[in-house]
């Protein structure tokens, strides 16, 4: 890899690497310390730490709308609770007090959180993304950050979907068209 990024002004974000969702994909028990090695990585070249899980307090299921075809019918059936241990960052993977941890009620990280802000707070202005699903948070976050004109690398071996042909798809077709898609052995040479 040639591109390189000042770590100081790069993030990692690690979605969707929740106790309930890993467990729904297919070699996760290989995955999450693969993740964890990755994170490592990224902490010692320096770059900072987000993490994204999806979850929802009682206020938020009321807020669907029944015109949101996927969360509305999350809404009616009440999983996925802020404070179930399924909903938390899986305990491989546990956030330091120095990292970003966000809290999301829809698709994207950046929909329904202060991300956005909290990544302009410390002038990171490249993304470097993993995630489970890649047809969903991944998908999303991408491009939401494109159009926020973040510089943008995907990590397509620490990303994973329930449909293993779409994650070849986006990462290998769809995915190209925005950012850069890489592998996690291309990090160290990116981060310097």
């Amino acid at each position: 890899m040639t591109d390189t990024a000042n770590p100081e002004q790069t993030a990692l974000l690690v979605m969707g690497y929740q106790a309930g969702i890993v467990g729904n994909i297919a070699d996760a028990d290989a995955l999450v310390p693969r993740m964890a090695d990755t994170i490592a990585v990224a902490r010692d070249r320096g770059a900072h730490i987000g993490y994204v899980r999806v979850a929802f307090a009682d206020e938020d299921y009321a807020a669907v709308p029944a015109t949101n075809k996927l969360f509305s019918r999350l809404a009616e059936g009440r999983p996925m609770h802020a404070d179930d241990p399924a909903t938390q960052v899986h305990p491989d993977l546990a956030p330091r007090p120095e990292d970003i941890v966000v809290r999301k009620t829809r698709v994207g990280a950046f929909s329904t959180t202060d991300l956005a802000r909290r990544l302009a707070d410390r002038d990171v202005t490249t993304l470097v993304l993993a995630g489970i699903a890649t047809s969903g948070v991944v998908l999303s976050t991408l491009r939401d950050a494109a159009d926020h004109d973040y510089r943008l690398f995907v990590l397509a071996d620490r990303c994973a979907d329930g449909d293993a042909e779409v994650h070849d798809v986006l990462t290998r077709k769809v995915f190209p068209r925005q950012v850069d898609v890489i592998t996690s052995a291309d990090l160290p040479a990116l981060l310097g």
